[in-house]
């Protein structure tokens, strides 16, 4: 119990890692949560610093999700066969990127950093939201669509992928959480002023 404990907050630590705020301070010495819709993620870094550190802070926010995951799936083998232990990792890091220890407890919206706690939670099924993601931004121009679905799905692919019932009822759980961090962008499309991805 004390290792969870020790884990959770661990995970904790790494998702609150600011990586666009950080890269946006780095590069042009300005505060991203001054900038666009305030946001720490790679949408806003887009606006910013344009498509090359747009998927860069993408790739890295993924890679914080999915690290903690993996070394909780690894040392904590009492809690590992019920699939508990990696994931209050995973939503240590999802609370950590939106509420993030360094920035006041706000943060970004955690689509980057939840798709990274699936694919180290259940490969496939992180691999399938990243090119549904893809697709709907693709066409829709949109990001934040692009975002809520696929997220959306993602307790569905779990079930159908056989996952333990802990993963499916994260997957639904960070599903809610993240839309629900998305409520201004779900006004926005509905009253079709939202931002498209140029």
């Amino acid at each position: 119990m004390i290792k969870l404990i020790i884990f959770t907050i661990i995970a904790y630590i790494i998702g609150s890692i600011p990586t666009g705020y950080l890269i946006v301070k780095i590069k042009k010495n300005e505060d991203i949560r001054k900038i666009g819709s305030g946001s720490t993620g790679a949408t806003n870094v887009k606006r910013v610093l344009g498509k090359k550190w747009f998927f860069i802070v993408m790739i890295l926010d993924a890679i914080k999700g999915a690290v903690p995951v993996l070394l909780s799936n690894y040392f904590i083998i009492k809690y590992s066969s019920i699939g508990l232990a990696p994931v209050i990792s995973a939503v240590a890091v999802l609370i950590g990127h939106s509420k993030s220890l360094f920035l006041g407890f706000k943060g970004g919206k955690s689509v980057a950093s939840g798709v990274g706690t699936i694919l180290a939670l259940c490969f496939p099924v992180g691999i399938i939201i990243a090119i549904i993601w893809s697709i709907i931004t693709y066409i829709s121009k949109y990001v934040s669509l692009g975002s809520i679905i696929a997220i959306s799905i993602s307790p569905i692919l779990m079930y159908l992928f056989k996952q333990p019932i802990a993963y499916i009822l994260y997957s639904l759980l960070g599903a809610l959480y993240i839309i629900w961090l998305h409520r201004e962008n779900i006004i926005r499309l509905l009253n079709g002023n939202e931002n498209k991805v140029r």
